[in-house]
């Protein structure tokens, strides 16, 4: 059995795509509820959701729609799995930690690290699985 890459990052990037949208309507409402509440000792949160959910996996969907072979790729799918996976312990850990649970902090930590190594698959990908066909 052969596994079409194009296509399967294709499919990918439709994900990316969508979970971005569905953490652009959640930063949006946990930042209106984050205001309402008056607070806003949660700001890093909302930001983070707003811009690594939001914004990174919205252009990492569009990049990889670009370049379909790049999101199909065996880095890619590591790039998807370890970002879906270690974004929410990322969030849960900063939650935790301004809800005044500093011993939640090696979560972050963990999480934090975790997305910046998921972010160097994502530029090596690129540059090897990005180059014109010769």
């Amino acid at each position: 059995m052969t596994i079409d890459i194009e296509a399967r990052g294709t499919r990918l990037a439709r994900l990316w795509i969508l979970i971005a949208a569905c953490y652009l309507l959640v930063g949006v409402a946990f930042g209106i509820g984050m205001a309402a509440s008056h607070k806003l000792e949660f700001a890093p949160v909302h930001a983070h959701i707003n811009l690594l959910g939001w914004a990174t996996m919205a252009l990492t969907g569009l990049i990889y729609s670009r370049f379909p072979r790049a999101g199909g790729s065996r880095l890619g799918v590591l790039h998807y799995w370890s970002f879906q996976i270690l974004f929410p312990i990322l969030i849960a850990g900063l939650i935790f930690m301004f809800s005044g649970h500093p011993e939640m902090e090696p979560v972050m930590v963990v999480g934090s690290i975790g997305i910046l190594a998921s972010l160097l698959l994502f530029v090596v990908n690129l540059f090897q699985n990005t180059k014109p066909a010769q």
